[in-house]
């Protein structure tokens, strides 16, 4: 059975954007994706740009490099998770330093 790739991303962004309205943060949706215009994965963390990428077999590097590169003065993370596994959030060091120092 041929997995859709599309799909499968879109029901990831969806899945992490719940996960984050769970935990409070009530404004978090997929992105604008699905109408043609590139963006965020996942939107309504301020300050945050979210590439999200449900995948068994990620390059972080490239996921990162897409997220530095979409993000302007926004901070890049990627969210990402496997099957059967939690969610898991990677970001700049710097960039987690001045959150932390926050």
């Amino acid at each position: 059975m041929k997995i859709n790739s599309k799909a499968k991303g879109a029901r990831g962004e969806r899945e992490f954007s719940a996960f984050l309205r769970t935990h409070g943060f009530s404004e978090a949706r997929r992105g604008q994706q699905y109408s043609g215009i590139e963006g965020e994965d996942v939107v309504g963390i301020p300050n945050i740009h979210i590439e999200c990428k449900r995948i068994e077999r990620l390059n972080i590097h490239d996921a990162m490099n897409q997220s530095i590169r979409d993000a302007n003065d926004q901070i890049p993370i990627v969210a990402h998770r496997k099957n059967r596994t939690p969610w898991l959030v990677t970001m700049r060091a710097e960039d987690f330093l001045e959150l932390v120092r926050e």
